[in-house]
């Protein structure tokens, strides 16, 4: 399925010289949604994942999903301040300055293999973030599932050691 004919280019937004991938023109499309989510979740299959991170809060919308199909987990990664209990946190960069994103201390154990996955790769800041949560707390990295991978921004370099599936890549 060509699955970049159910994202929406959104000229100049959120600025001007931007095109914007709106991935809820796909979601709002229940088979599409699901064969998005079934050919992801086809990538993790063999991997032996113990549950899946994701990073809010598109994370969400492609991590959950995924859990369900997978019959895992799912642990979600959010900005300081939105979890209840005892969080790690990591800083990480933005282009306009820093940023935090926390996980709940005792999400993962140690030696548990976790999938994280994501809306889209830009630059990679997020996930590399994320990653570095879930290998604070002795989580095992087996993959990093993208709906879309910027190519042009080549945030996949940041994530070389790691095996990336992107379901679809804008050049």
């Amino acid at each position: 399925m060509d699955f970049k004919q159910h994202i929406t280019i959104v000229e100049d937004y959120p600025k001007e010289g931007i095109r914007f991938k709106d991935i809820t023109t796909l979601m709002q499309n229940g088979p599409v949604y699901k064969a998005a989510i079934d050919e992801m979740a086809a990538f993790a299959r063999d991997k032996q994942v113990d549950v899946i991170v994701g990073p809010e809060a598109r994370g969400f919308v492609v991590g959950c999903p995924m859990a369900v199909a997978l019959e895992v987990g799912f642990v979600p990664v959010r900005k300081a301040g939105k979890l209840p209990r005892d969080v790690i946190s990591v800083d990480y960069g933005l282009e306009y300055g820093k940023d935090q994103l926390t996980i709940h201390a005792d999400a993962i154990q140690k030696g548990q293999r976790v999938l994280i996955t994501d809306d889209l790769l830009a630059t990679g800041g997020t996930i590399e973030a994320t990653i570095n949560l879930v290998e604070q707390l002795g989580g095992i990295v087996v993959g990093i599932v993208f709906l879309i991978e910027l190519g042009y921004l080549d945030g996949r370099q940041r994530l070389d050691k790691y095996d990336v599936y992107s379901l679809m890549t804008f050049q």
